[in-house]
């Protein structure tokens, strides 16, 4: 494994514990019913029903077992032996009959040997992917024909403005009308490596792990997908975050968080389906 992977397997093996106990996750809720997803995921995925789905990068599993309350027949992936062991005690507990695998997302379509009638993936997963050109192939290859993929995360242009990895849990560090542009845009192969000692998105204990992140423009998001033979059926940008982002923004009863001021003027939020062709092209490999 790349070493910065292996730095970043550390990190995420340190954050399971924390995510899993913090109100962010609420898996109390989870187990008395609640949905993980957000309407925009459920809308945009459409029914699935009696569908194969596979999530990657599924961390502990509660988004992918979101999915299995709807009805679809889940596999959830994350290269985090402590998020995988949790996801299956939750999934054990809660009979919900999803699969768990453990392994590295780029390994996936050689450690899965099946075909799925949607894959998912979302809500902050391509900053910790170093190449999404070979990221996009593996879903390519883990679609059925005519297989949909279904992809939500934060936007790239909002990535500017952040200026560590706990910008939205200390308030005391940063103000709304202090937007200034800290990081590059467009994207950096090597990444960047920040040092451990802060809080992570969720949860308010200090994570000592180092961590790397990558930058990944919308160009080079899209280039990944149509690269990987997809077909891109749509292309959306919202003015909303489905976590805090910065301090002083504000989560609305429909569970997205806005700036309280100007907020309609950031894309803060995208997301993309793109479909597998109908018929495997003549000699590739499925």
């Amino acid at each position: 494994m790349d070493h910065r992977l292996e730095t970043n397997l550390r990190n995420w093996n340190e954050r399971t514990p924390v995510h899993a106990a913090s109100s962010f996750y609420d898996v109390a809720a989870f187990k008395a019913g609640a949905n993980a997803l957000n309407d925009v995921e459920r809308r945009e995925v459409g029914a699935v029903a009696g569908k194969s789905l596979l999530h990657l990068q599924c961390h502990f599993g509660l988004d992918t077992m979101s999915w299995a309350r709807l009805g679809a027949r889940v596999t959830g992936l994350d290269f985090s032996d402590a998020a995988i062991n949790v996801a299956r005690e939750l999934n054990a507990e809660l009979d919900l009959g999803a699969r768990f695998v453990c392994a590295n997302v780029f390994d996936a379509a050689d450690v899965i040997d099946e075909r799925f009638d949607v894959v998912y993936t979302g809500k902050g997963v391509l900053c910790w992917l170093p190449d999404l050109g070979a990221w996009a192939k593996t879903v390519a290859r883990l679609l059925k024909p005519g297989g949909v993929f279904y992809l939500m995360d934060g936007h790239p242009f909002l990535d500017v403005f952040k200026r560590d990895p706990d910008a939205g849990v200390n308030p005391n560090r940063h103000v709304i009308d202090d937007l200034r542009i800290r990081h590059r845009y467009f994207p950096n192969s090597a990444g960047t490596r920040f040092p451990g000692g802060y809080p992570s998105y969720a949860g308010t204990a200090l994570i000592k792990s180092d961590v790397y992140e990558w930058w990944h423009s919308v160009e080079e998001i899209l280039a990944a997908v149509l690269g990987a033979g997809l077909t891109l059926e749509f292309f959306h940008e919202f003015p909303k975050s489905f976590y805090l982002v910065f301090p002083g923004m504000e989560k609305g009863e429909d569970g997205w968080w806005r700036l309280p001021q100007h907020n309609e003027r950031l894309p803060q939020t995208f997301s993309l389906r793109a479909r597998a062709p109908e018929t495997t092209p003549a000699g590739s490999e499925r």
